[in-house]
């Protein structure tokens, strides 16, 4: 950080990521797991791609994380929830994953099957 204006920016740009996260208008609602075994599974990198890129598309997402969501060998777990709270559950997630779950379901509506927990326990 090298100036007053640096920090503003930094201190806007978080802001911003907390109100994606917290405000309950939104068409869905993309939860993260977030226990230790989804960090070192690389959870961390998929929540930020996901933050950005709802934030770069202006997205009406909430987007927030959680703990243990219960399947550690298939983190990274992110939940898709609608507005009607049908849940889908992508795992094994990775920021390329992440940025097509924008992309295709966020923004077109698509699930997408292959990336699903149903497509792994079959």
């Amino acid at each position: 950080m090298k100036s007053l204006e640096e920090l503003k920016r930094i201190r806007d740009q978080a802001k911003e990521r907390m109100t994606m996260r917290e405000n309950g208008d939104h068409d869905y609602r993309v939860v993260v797991g977030m226990a230790t075994c989804g960090i070192a599974a690389g959870a961390r990198p998929v929540l930020n791609t996901l933050v950005e890129e709802v934030a770069r598309e202006h997205l009406p997402v909430t987007v927030m994380q959680t703990g243990c969501i219960g399947m550690c060998a298939l983190e990274p777990i992110v939940e898709v929830f609608d507005k009607d709270n049908h849940k889908t559950t992508y795992v094994l997630v990775d920021t390329k994953k992440a940025k097509d779950i924008v992309l295709r379901h966020l923004m077109h509506g698509e699930v997408i099957e292959e990336y699903t927990v149903g497509h792994y326990s079959k």
